[in-house]
């Protein structure tokens, strides 16, 4: 599976692969995000718009279909 469309800006900090180290030390890669958050609980957090406590994430928010595109992306990614 490809990345979604929403997923390449991404790429500027972290890493979208299954090999890759993230360009931005404390941005963790993709294929980690599993380990820190149960990948379905993310839903909720791309809809509302995900914050996080340091200032070189922006803020974003995802539709629907964009939500689903990078849960199932995000599961690929698993292993």
């Amino acid at each position: 599976m490809d990345s979604p469309s929403c997923v390449p800006i991404a790429h500027v900090c972290h890493a979208i692969d299954k090999v890759s180290l993230s360009p931005l030390g404390i941005a963790p890669p993709f294929r980690d995000l599993h380990k820190r958050y149960p990948i379905y609980s993310l839903q909720e957090a791309f809809a509302e718009g995900i914050q996080t406590g340091h200032q070189n994430m922006p803020e974003f928010r995802l539709d629907p279909d964009q939500i689903g595109n990078v849960i199932a992306y995000l599961k690929t990614l698993e292993n």
